[in-house]
């Protein structure tokens, strides 16, 4: 075999038309070897002799796309040193686009002795190449044609959350063998469905490559949710119909393709705060054994450890720049290779970590800022991690969204009927300026959501007062203690009617909250057909019917299934509901009018008193479209109707006098009606009522939300 230098730039595996071009970045390594298997798993071991900028690199003419690989590292193993190289390991390389397999757990995998007293201390020679997947080396090449980016704005989204493999298994209008694939995902079945909701965006769970965690398979289980990543430019290699050496790579991109071509964007899930290997009891994969003190942030005086501020046992080293250039090459590549539209950031706080705090000015969102590919897609956080500080709701900056956990807590303790939540609700609903205007940042900033793949789905956060955990075979510890949930009078199943039609109009409260609320609404894929997962809010690991989606639906689920898509219709329609700016409390365009006021039950405008009524449970928020002060993307004046939003979470109806316009603190000149839209109370979420004037009284169900458009004009009184 014919070997030439190459070059340190890319890395990884890069096929040329000619040859393949190998790069690995090792500042500690002491020799590298490049390891070519053929199909019967024979392996030809090249010594890699050139070094540039510590990033060793060769060429191998003969090499073709396809060429299954691995390297193998020589240097100290020196764990107190932060040091765990073992020739022995086979390990994956950190820039490979395609995985060749799922690994076969052996203790050969571990780089140390198990069961030694002096545990990772110890070395082990085991070969781990018998039981290793191998990287495959990929032809790039694909025929996007034009494929134009939906590029939606932000206040027209509506995000769904969803797992490639759990929305599509069960749907029995995808062909059997494409159920749980990138292809199944782009079926014309599955495309129908997510445009008839309304959605503009999905975002995928992680698909970068994965492991099962080796205790979980041992008890049974699996690692569904796959938030334990090793390979950061590798499509997942089990959700692929097409699986051999690259052809998921094909099929992803497909997948975009046809998504984008409905106007769908497609936006990741991604895990770089922490990698599949664990702490220093765990496997050596790839980053371990290739440079274990470059990638891993280790404890500063006992380099044996990790820094662990995701709960993984290991923490991603944001501080050492090769590790920063890893991250960015992986968004980058997803970006411009296979044409995703943004990136949803696991734990992100982990990344802005510098030294010990979170920094939100740290050097990794300097150069996302900079970046002309980066920062034009659409970056969406979760701004927290498990280490102190590490709860940055409101604190990222502009040009990023927030997943907001204050919006999901909020809204959950209201419907709850919690006691003293008026105030922070009216936030919730509005965009939460208090935690995102004070830094320029817009509505959209706020991604809202009641639940997502973490937690309760929506029907059993009305089911169920607390978590059933027992699937997951950990007795029930696992998964968080406090959902804010309500069970509506019984837990779990039942049959009595009172319970399951108050867990109905719960449902269409939060979901016409969420769908009408300023910000960015995320619907977690299943909760619009009112789908169980019976109680367990950690399912992880439940890569089963408990997670799948089942599409058997009921007379019910299909009732507030057609009750999302109405929602969804109205959010589209009325842009009232989705303002790019935040409300001022009056209009620039005639100080005059209010563009947002607030009612109690009387029909009077809530004080600063009614706030702060600990007992209160029920307010009125008008919305006036004829006060939007924003313009389209032509440069036009934005109007719509004006809107009445009545919520009540109090267990008896209340009746509600209509509101009479009010400028100044003078009566404007009115006339119309009240037009009825929506009411939660109904099966059907729609309100069959006569049109009210305003100073009529309206009886405004418990626990239930109803919304009326105002069919007239309004002016103020000069």
């Amino acid at each position: 075999m014919k070997v030439w230098p190459g070059k340190p730039y890319p890395l990884g595996a890069t096929w040329d038309g000619s040859g393949v071009n190998f790069a690995i970045f090792s500042e500690n390594a002491t020799g590298v070897e490049l390891c070519f298997f053929d199909n019967e798993g024979n392996e030809a071991r090249i010594p890699v002799t050139e070094q540039t900028d510590l990033v060793w690199h060769i060429y191998i003419p003969e090499a073709r796309p396809g060429q299954l690989y691995g390297y193998r590292m020589h240097g100290p193993y020196a764990p107190m040193e932060g040091h765990r190289f073992n020739p022995a390991k086979l390990l994956r390389d950190p820039y490979a686009k395609a995985v060749d397999g799922v690994i076969t757990w052996d203790d050969a995998h571990f780089g140390y002795t198990i069961g030694h007293p002096d545990a990772d201390l110890s070395m082990d020679m085991r070969d781990s190449a018998p039981f290793s997947p191998k990287c495959a080396v990929i032809d790039p090449a694909f025929s996007w044609g034009e494929d134009p980016r939906p590029n939606v704005p932000w206040d027209k989204t509506i995000i769904y959350e969803a797992h490639v493999k759990g929305l599509t298994k069960l749907f029995p209008m995808v062909p059997e063998e494409l159920r749980g694939t990138y292809a199944g995902l782009a079926s014309p079945a599955v495309i129908e469905y997510l445009l008839s909701l309304g959605i503009t965006a999905i975002e995928l769970m992680p698909v970068h490559q994965f492991l099962h965690d080796r205790h979980l398979l041992e008890k049974g289980l699996r690692n569904y949710w796959g938030y334990n990543s090793i390979n950061f430019f590798v499509p997942h290699f089990e959700y692929a119909h097409r699986k051999y050496r690259g052809d998921q790579v094909s099929e992803f991109k497909t997948m975009v393709k046809t998504l984008h071509r409905e106007g769908i964007e497609v936006i990741l899930d991604v895990v770089y705060n922490h990698t599949a290997e664990g702490n220093h009891l765990g496997p050596t994969i790839s980053f371990r054994g290739i440079d274990n003190a470059a990638y891993y942030r280790l404890v500063w005086d006992n380099r044996r450890y990790y820094y662990d501020f995701t709960g993984t046992g290991n923490t991603l080293n944001m501080i050492h720049p090769r590790t920063l250039q890893l991250i960015m090459d992986s968004l980058r590549y997803w970006t411009t290779e296979m044409h995703v539209d943004g990136f949803r950031f696991d734990l992100a706080a982990a990344l802005a970590r510098e030294l010990h705090d979170v920094d939100r000015l740290s050097a990794f969102f300097d150069i996302i800022h900079q970046d002309p590919v980066l920062s034009q897609v659409k970056l969406i956080a979760e701004p927290w991690d498990l280490g102190q500080g590490g709860y940055q709701v409101g604190n990222f900056p502009v040009l990023w969204t927030e997943w907001n956990g204050e919006y999901r807590d909020g809204v959950r303790k209201y419907w709850r009927g919690d006691e003293a939540q008026l105030g922070n609700f009216a936030y919730r609903i509005t965009g939460s300026s208090d935690l995102y205007e004070r830094t320029g940042r817009r509505p959209y900033a706020s991604i809202n959501f009641v639940t997502a793949h973490d937690g309760f789905c929506l029907r059993d956060l009305v089911s169920y007062n607390q978590k059933h955990n027992e699937a997951n075979l950990e007795d029930n510890r696992d998964g968080a203690d406090n959902n804010y949930s309500w069970n509506c009078g019984a837990e779990g199943p039942t049959d009595d009617p009172a319970v399951l039609a108050c867990r109905a109009r719960q449902q269409r409260n939060f979901f016409t909250t969420l769908l009408l609320s300023q910000g960015v609404p995320m619907i977690l894929h299943g909760d619009e057909t009112g789908q169980t997962r019976y109680g367990n809010n950690n399912t992880y690991c439940q890569d089963n019917e408990i997670s799948w989606l089942h599409w058997d639906l009921d007379k019910d689920q299909r009732a507030l299934l057609d009750f999302v898509r109405f929602l969804s219709k109205i959010r589209k329609e009325h842009p009232v509901f989705r303002r790019q700016n935040f409300f001022r409390g009056r209009s620039m365009r005639d100080p005059d009018l209010p563009d947002i006021a607030w009612f109690r039950p009387d029909g009077k405008e809530m004080t600063q008193e009614d706030w702060n009524m600990p007992f209160a449970r029920s307010l009125g928020m008008l919305l006036a479209g004829d006060a939007i002060d924003e313009l389209d993307s032509r440069g036009n004046p934005i109007y719509d109707d004006t809107m009445l939003v009545l919520f009540n979470a109090h267990w008896e109806p209340l009746p509600f006098i209509m509101p009479l316009f009010k400028f100044e603190g003078q009566w404007g000149v009115f006339e119309g009606y009240w037009e009825p839209v929506i009411d939660t109370n109904s099966e059907s979420g729609k309100l069959a009522a006569p049109p009210l004037r305003p100073g009529d009284t309206y009886l405004l169900e418990a626990r239930s939300t109803s919304v009326f458009r105002f069919s007239g004009s309004r002016t103020p009184q000069r």
